[in-house]
Order: structure tokens, then sequence, then C-alpha cells
């Protein structure tokens, strides 16, 4: 079966993401999705993005789930909601331990058990005209009951994915999620030996069907005409996310530990061409699906029948602006569904 298709609009702009967000609408992507860095927050370039799409499931791919108290994430995410007239899928993700406390200055530990805490609050708040919150978790305290009818009538419960990379965080989809939104460096092997099982443990624990939790995965997709450019651009990108040491059980599983140590070490001394050089061939055909638009088009279908849905994600590191628009425009031209 075919997966669906979904593609990411980073740019350097709210603009240019406008515009390719309204080139993949247009295209037939069933859903386009956007995240959030130090730079970049997705609720505010996910409102820019919802007058100028129609069709497409609008994403967060991912919000933090730090940072924001879960009263206001739940508020953002209704109004996002509304502003794309129930076309918004609520993607989130809590980042490393690292980003966690240095980023956010929020307790590290169990980020599993903190999305799991979490995500039913947030479903406890869409339902407040139902019935007060008196919550008090680990990791939030929140009281608060419906003033007069402003809890009511803001439509549908929002579907919620959360982002995982290493199998506890998987399983915590399983546990409580509507579906996974899996990393980009997620291959259809690591999915098939790594993620479903953990989505599988950690549905059995909450005594639920793994069929009812949705897998969507990011894919790290550059197209060019030379496909040396291309998978060039692709090899700084898998070098980025092997310089984070969290990342190290997914370069493990697929068999590149020693090309992941390579990477960190070149990455603690500072010589980012030495991180890049680090990137085997293997990795980038493992890791990616990179080359000219009709080989890229060819690979993606590697996700057919292994997920839901594949979400076509531009590299960005080492990557100018422009090449990043051209990459976008291309695979919209190249890659849409049908």
């Amino acid at each position: 079966m075919s997966a669906r298709r979904g593609i990411a609009v980073f740019g350097a702009s709210l603009e240019s993401m406008a515009v390719a967000a309204t080139a993949a609408d247009r295209a037939g992507f069933h859903s386009v999705w956007t995240s959030e860095l130090y730079n970049r927050s997705a609720t505010v370039t996910l409102a820019a993005l919802a007058p100028r799409t129609s069709d497409c499931v609008l994403g967060s791919g991912i919000m933090y789930g730090v940072g924001r108290s879960p009263l206001m994430l739940a508020a953002e995410a209704r109004d996002l909601d509304e502003l794309s007239r129930g076309r918004f899928v609520l993607g989130l993700g809590n980042g490393t331990r690292r980003m966690i406390s240095d980023w956010h200055g929020l307790d590290g530990s169990a980020p599993a058990v903190r999305i799991e805490e979490l995500v039913p609050l947030l479903r406890r708040i869409w339902r407040l005209a139902e019935e007060p919150v008196d919550h008090d978790g680990r990791f939030y305290r929140l009281r608060i009951t419906a003033l007069d009818d402003l809890a009511a009538g803001r439509g549908r419960d929002i579907p919620i994915y959360t982002a995982g990379v290493n199998p506890r965080m998987i399983e915590a989809a399983g546990r409580v999620a509507d579906g996974l939104l899996g990393h980009t460096l997620f291959s259809p092997g690591y999915i098939a030996d790594v993620v479903r099982p953990a989505i599988e443990r950690g549905a059995a624990h909450a005594g639920r069907d793994p069929g009812d939790v949705a897998l969507a995965t990011y894919t790290l997709a550059s197209a060019h005409e030379d496909p040396v450019q291309a998978r060039r651009d692709a090899a700084a990108m898998i070098a980025f996310y092997g310089s984070v040491k969290s990342y190290a059980g997914l370069f493990d599983a697929c068999g590149f530990a020693r090309e992941a140590e390579a990477i960190r070490a070149a990455f603690a001394a500072g010589d980012v061409e030495a991180m890049v050089g680090a990137v085997s061939e293997a990795m980038v055909d493992e890791l990616a699906v990179a080359g000219t638009p009709a080989e890229v088009g060819e690979q993606l279908r590697r996700f057919d029948g292994v997920v839901d849905e594949v979400v076509l994600s531009p590299p960005t590191f080492r990557v100018t602006p422009e090449r990043v628009a051209e990459n976008l425009a291309t695979l919209v031209e190249h890659c849409a569904p049908g």
C-alpha cells in the first residue's frame, strides 16, 4: 500500500515557507509540516501557512512539549486548528535531555514519562467545559474550572503525534498518542526492527490496539540534477545528527556505530569537514533518499507498506537558503502523490 506523502517546509523566511506550503498543497501533498528550534516558532509559522493552504493537513513536526505550560499549549493548538479549519495535527516532542535542561531550564529526566503525562492532560484541558481539571503530577500541576461557556464550542479533539528516536520514547506514542512522528533518519529497516515493536510494547502496556497508532516519519530528501550534489547535501545533514550522542543507538542499530563515533570525534575537535567526510556512501543509501529527482521518487517507494505517511525533509545543515528553496521546489514538482 502506498504511503501518503507530506513535506516539511523549512526556509529562510516565513514567506518562503508559505510559498512552499502553497505549492505543496496545490500539488496534492497530504500534509505540510513545520518545526521549531531556538530560531523559529512552529506555532507562528503554522499560523502563517494556514490561510495560504486549503486542503493539506498542517502539522507541527515538532512543537516542543516543554517551554510552554500545558494550558497555553492547549490554547495555541486550538487556535491553530481553528485557523486551519480543522486540518491541524499537534506533533509534540521534548528534544534531548540536555535540550530540556539547558535550553528550557527544566528537569531533563524521564522525557518519555513527561510526554506521557502531558498528552492526556492536554485532552483534559480541551474538555474543560465538561469537567474541571485538577492535576498534580510529577511534571505538571494544574487546577482550573471553566468560566461560563468560554471553553465550549471549540470543535474536535485534535490528533496528537509524539516524536521519538529511541525505543522508550517510541513506546510513549503507543501508550498515549494518536500517532508517532518518526525521526528524519528512520530507515525502513529501523522501522521494522525497532519502531514497530516499540509501538506494540507501548500499546500493550496501555491496553490499546497498536493499529490505532498511526505511523508517520520524516525522511531526509535531497534532489538535484547532479546526484553528487544531492548526496553531498544529505551527507552533511547526516553528520549534523551524528554529532548528537542521543542518536547513537539509531546509528548502532543501523550498523553505523563506527562512522557515528568518527563524526562525534570530529565534532568535538571542531572539524566540520571531517564530520561530513566520516559519512559513508552506505549511510546516505540507508538513511536518506538522495539523487536525481527521478531517483528520489523511486527511493521513496521503500516506505510503501512500511509507514502510513512519509514526510520529505530537505537537508539544511551547511546548505544555503537558496539551495534549500531549490530542493523544496524540486521535491514538490517531482515527488507529489500520483
